[in-house]
């Protein structure tokens, strides 16, 4: 591939990352290339399962749960929930990410948008404990991806728990950790529901040199029974506009950086 259609791919897959989808008429304009050159830049890309063409256009392929899961309906409620605040998230939490990172993301319809937004990135090792990203990423042959491996106990979470997750753990250095949290405040810290899921996050958030807590501005405030880490562990908060200028104060006054996307 040359230089140059590389860089259309690129410029591409940031259109669909923003968008979700598009036309070849548009791609045409923007890229200022005859519509012949972007059909055969799709054709590539869909190759290797990053779009998916439509009629007159294309769309990022891995808008939907990888084919196993996507009949699971509790998950799919919970990612339509604030799914336009979540995509954003993701978006702003894979432009974090550089090239020879090894990153973690945790179980979680946030952090499985954020996963889903690095698919077209190359030379990054992923650890993650949820079933769902592994499988999605692992088509992805430029990521090098690692389950924790451990017990799935609740069905639409495909998050792995216990002492093997934990051990996995225990034995590697991450650049960054992308941390769901059900509830994240600024007394309480960032917290969810299940202990033991919460100790596999608390495990992440140990080995990781920054800690990026991903959640929309519903979950600001709230608390839930498990706490994965106190506010003074989180280096990067990631939310969306809807946050209260008072708890965005809050949360900067306790030194955490606030991306509001």
């Amino acid at each position: 591939m040359s230089i140059k259609t590389d860089q259309r791919a690129k410029r591409i897959l940031e259109q669909l990352l923003r968008h979700g989808n598009t036309t070849v008429d548009e791609l045409a304009a923007q890229l200022e290339a005859s519509t012949a050159s972007v059909r055969r830049d799709l054709t590539r890309l869909e190759e290797r399962g990053l779009v998916r063409r439509t009629h007159g256009g294309a769309k990022l392929a891995g808008q939907t749960q990888y084919e196993p899961f996507r009949f699971d309906s509790s998950f799919q409620e919970r990612e339509g929930r604030f799914a336009e605040e979540k995509r954003r998230i993701g978006l702003a939490a894979a432009e974090l990410v550089r090239e020879h990172d090894t990153v973690c993301f945790t179980a979680g319809t946030t952090t499985t948008q954020a996963a889903r937004c690095i698919r077209h990135r190359i030379g990054i090792h992923v650890i993650t404990n949820a079933v769902n990203i592994g499988m999605e990423l692992n088509t992805q042959a430029a990521l090098d991806v690692t389950l924790t491996g451990g017990t799935m106990r609740w069905a639409g979470a495909f998050s792995l728990t216990g002492p093997t997750a934990m051990e996995m753990l225990s034995g590697v250095f991450l650049d960054k950790a992308f941390i769901g949290a059900c509830g994240v405040d600024v007394e309480r810290g960032a917290t969810t529901i299940e202990p033991d899921e919460a100790a596999v996050f608390r495990a992440m958030v140990r080995q990781a040199r920054q800690v990026i807590v991903l959640a929309d501005s519903s979950k600001i405030g709230m608390i839930s029974p498990a706490l994965i880490c106190p506010v003074t562990d989180i280096d990067i908060l990631i939310t969306d506009s809807g946050i209260s200028a008072e708890a965005l104060a809050g949360f900067r006054a306790n030194g955490v950086q606030v991306l509001a996307v």
